[in-house]
C-alpha cells in the first residue's frame, strides 16, 4: 500500500559525516536529481581542509547543504529541516542548526563507545533523552549496507561500509520523492572499471530507497513540485565551473586563445581543473611551479596576443601583485581571479570570506589602480568572466574578478544563455600603416594603447617594467613624463564604462542595504524577509568595486540610513565613507560561514 504523499513548498537537507564518508558525493547526487525534478535549488558544500581528518573528530566532519522549492530561492537555507548525521561528530557539531521539531536521521551503528569519547558525549544521545525535541530516526545505515551487500563477490567489509552514504542517498530520495536514473547511470559510469563496486553502490541506493517505502519509521512521503522559472534549457552549475564557462566564452566571443597560468589552490584549483577538459576549444592550461610563474606567464601570453588569465586565491594573489603592476606599466590586458577564503595567511582555506577587496585594489606599490568587479553568485561567475575579460581586452589593463569559496562550491539551476546574445569583444590588434609605430599613442575614448602581436613588422617596440615615455614607448626618468603617464593610467581606470547600480526600491523605504559580491543571495532574502515583516527597505548590489557605478553617490545620499554587510570588518563601508561623506554603518561578521538570511533581517530591522 502506498504511503501518504505530503506537499512541501521547500526543504532544507544537510549530510554530515567523516570527510571520508562521501558526504560531497551524495550531497552532489541529490543535488543533480532536485535539478532534474525542475526545483530551485541552492547548495553549501562545508568541508574540512585537511585530505582527511582523523576519523570521528569534530575538525573532520564534512556537511552539505541542499535547499529546493517550488518556487524562487536565494541561499541555501538558514537551518537545516533534515539533519543526516552519519557518526556522533557529525551530530555533535551540527545539531545546533537543527530547529526543535526537526527531523534527524543517524547511524546507530556509528555510535560506538569509541566513537561517542572523540566526539566528547559522556551518553549516547540517542539514548540519554537528550534529543526529544527533535523527529529521532535511529537507523542502522552501516549494518544494512553491509548485510545487502554480502551476497556480492569481490567487495570487502570495509568496501561495503563505505557505501552507506548510498543507502543515506537512496532513503532521502524516496523521502523527498526524487528521480532516480541519474544516480543509477553516474553510479554505473563512476566504477565501470570495478563492476563490483558499481553493483555495491547500486544495490546500497536501491535498498536505502526500498527501506523508507517498507518502513513504518517513515510514515509519510514528500513532494516538491518543479518551480516555475523563466522557460529555457536549464543545467546544475557551480561557481567555478561558471566561470571556467565565461572564460571559454569570453575566449570565443574574442576571438583570442585562452591560457591560463594557475598553480593548483583551494578554492580556486576546480577553475583549472575544468579548463584542462577543453583543448579542443583551444585552451590552453599552464599548472606552474608557483603562483609567481603562472602570474608571468599568463602575462607572457598577453603580450603574445592570447586572452592571459591566472587564478588562484588570496595569500596567493600577494604573490602575483608585482606581476600585476607590470602589466599596469605595461598596459596588456590580464585578468586575475581571485576566490577569496578565510585569512589571513593560510586561515581556514576552504571557508569563504571578502577580506581581499582592499588588497585587490590598493596592494601594489605606487599608483596602479585597476578596474575589479564582483560576482554575486554561482551562475553569475558566468557573467561576471565575460564582463571582466571585456573590460581588460578593450581597456588595455589587468582587472580583478573577485569570486569567493561559497560561490565557487556552491550550485543552481543557470539558464543556459544564446550565444547570439552575447556581444562580442574586439581585440582591435595593432596594425602597421608603414608609420614608425607609437606604442602608447591612446584611443581617444578609452584610454587604451595599441596592443601589438609581437614579430609583425613595422610594429617593433619596447616592453619591460620602467616608466615609458608618452606616445613612443621609450624609456623615460623625466618627471613631467611620469606625472603625466600616471594620470592616464589612473584616468583609463577611471573612465571604465560600468553599468549604474541599480535599486530594488520600495516606496516609503529610508533605509538602504548595500552588498557586493556572493552576499547577493542572504542579503536580498533577508530583505524579503523584512518587508513581510511589514517594513520598508531597499536593496543595491555591488558588482563594480572600481571603478564605482557613476550614480552610486547619489544613491547613497538618497536614503537616512544605510547598511553595509561585509564578511569581513568593513572594508567597502571605509571606501563608502571616505568617498562620499556617508554616515553608513557596517554589519561584519568573519565566520568563516556565509550569511544566513535570519541574521541579515534581524540587522535591518536593528536599524530601523
Amino acid at each position: 500500500m502506498a504511503k501518504p504523499v505530503e506537499q512541501l513548498e521547500s526543504v532544507v537537507i544537510r549530510f554530515a559525516g567523516d570527510s571520508g564518508d562521501g558526504m560531497q558525493l551524495t550531497g552532489g547526487r541529490l543535488t543533480t536529481e532536485t535539478a532534474l525534478a525542475g526545483n530551485d535549488l541552492a547548495t553549501f558544500p562545508d568541508f574540512p581542509a585537511e585530505i582527511r581528518a582523523p576519523a570521528g573528530s569534530l575538525p573532520g566532519v564534512s556537511g552539505f547543504q541542499l535547499h529546493f522549492a517550488d518556487h524562487d530561492i536565494l541561499t541555501p537555507g538558514d537551518r537545516p529541516d533534515v539533519l543526516v548525521a552519519m557518526n556522533p561528530a557529525a551530530l555533535k557539531t551540527n545539531l545546533g542548526d537543527l530547529p526543535k521539531g526537526g527531523t534527524l536521521i543517524v547511524d546507530t551503528d556509528a555510535f560506538t563507545d569509541r566513537n561517542l569519547k572523540k566526539a566528547g558525549y559522556e551518553s549516547n544521545p540517542i539514548e540519554d533523552g537528550s534529543l526529544a525535541d527533535f523527529q529521532v530516526h535511529a537507523v542502522q545505515l552501516t549494518s544494512m549496507t553491509v548485510g545487502a551487500l554480502k551476497e556480492i563477490e569481490g567487495v570487502t567489509a570495509r568496501e561495503a561500509e563505505r557505501a552507506k552514504n548510498m543507502f543515506a542517498l537512496g532513503l532521502m530520495s524516496w523521502l523527498y520523492g526524487r528521480p532516480t536514473e541519474s544516480t543509477t547511470d553516474y553510479i554505473g559510469k563512476k566504477f565501470a572499471k570495478r563492476p563490483e563496486i558499481a553493483a555495491a553502490n547500486l544495490k546500497a541506493f536501491n535498498t536505502g530507497y526500498a527501506f523508507g517505502e517498507t518502513s513504518e519509521a517513515f510514515a509519510v512521503q514528500y513532494e516538491v513540485k518543479a518551480a516555475k522559472l523563466p522557460p529555457g534549457r536549464y543545467r546544475q552549475i557551480t561557481g567555478n565551473m561558471a566561470l571556467s564557462w565565461g572564460l571559454l566564452a569570453a575566449s570565443k566571443l574574442s576571438g583570442l586563445d585562452l591560457f591560463l597560468g594557475a598553480y593548483p589552490i583551494t578554492p580556486a584549483s576546480s577553475v583549472l581543473e575544468e579548463l584542462a577538459k577543453h583543448k579542443a576549444f583551444g585552451v590552453r592550461t599552464f599548472q606552474a611551479e608557483d603562483e609567481i610563474a603562472a602570474a608571468g606567464a599568463a602575462l607572457g601570453a598577453a603580450f603574445g596576443g592570447s586572452l592571459g588569465v591566472t587564478t588562484s586565491e588570496g595569500p596567493c594573489v600577494v604573490l602575483k601583485s608585482e606581476t600585476v603592476g607590470l602589466a599596469i606599466a605595461l598596459e596588456l590586458p590580464l585578468l586575475v581571479v581571485a576566490v577569496q577564503r578565510a585569512g589571513p595567511s593560510t586561515g581556514m582555506p576552504t571557508k569563504p570570506e571578502q577580506g581581499d577587496l582592499l588588497m585587490v585594489l590598493f596592494g601594489r606599490n605606487s599608483e596602479s589602480p585597476v578596474p575589479v568587479i564582483a560576482a554575486s553568485s554561482p551562475g553569475d561567475c558566468f557573467y561576471a568572466a565575460v564582463e571582466a575579460v571585456r573590460v581588460a581586452v578593450t581597456y588595455r589593463t589587468p582587472v580583478y574578478l573577485l569570486s569567493d569559496a561559497y560561490l565557487a562550491n556552491g550550485a543552481e539551476p543557470w539558464l543556459i544563455p544564446e550565444i547570439a546574445s552575447l556581444p562580442r569583444i574586439d581585440a582591435n590588434f595593432a596594425q602597421s600603416d608603414g608609420e614608425p609605430f607609437l606604442p602608447y599613442k591612446r584611443d581617444a575614448e578609452t584610454l587604451a594603447r595599441p596592443w601589438a602581436i609581437p614579430g609583425t613588422p613595422g610594429l617593433e617596440h619596447r616592453i619591460g617594467g620602467l616608466e615609458k615615455a608618452n606616445i613612443t614607448g621609450n624609456i623615460s626618468y623625466d618627471p613631467e613624463n611620469h606625472d603625466l603617464m600616471t594620470q592616464l593610467r589612473a584616468q583609463k581606470v577611471a573612465g571604465v564604462k560600468v553599468p549604474e547600480v541599480e535599486v530594488d526600491h520600495q516606496e516609503g523605504a529610508d533605509v538602504l542595504v548595500l552588498s557586493w559580491g556572493g552576499t547577493y543571495g542572504p542579503v536580498h532574502a533577508g530583505v524579503r524577509r523584512v518587508r513581510a515583516k511589514g517594513h520598508h527597505v531597499a536593496h543595491a548590489h555591488l558588482r563594480w568595486l572600481n571603478p564605482f557605478p557613476a550614480n552610486l553617490g547619489d544613491v547613497l545620499k538618497s536614503y537616512d540610513k544605510v547598511l553595509v554587510p561585509e564578511m569581513n570588518l568593513g572594508q567597502l563601508l571605509q571606501l563608502l565613507r571616505a568617498r562620499y561623506l556617508v554616515d553608513a554603518v557596517g554589519y561584519n561578521r568573519v565566520t568563516g560561514k556565509p550569511f544566513k538570511a535570519g541574521e541579515i533581517c534581524d540587522a535591518v530591522e536593528a536599524l530601523l
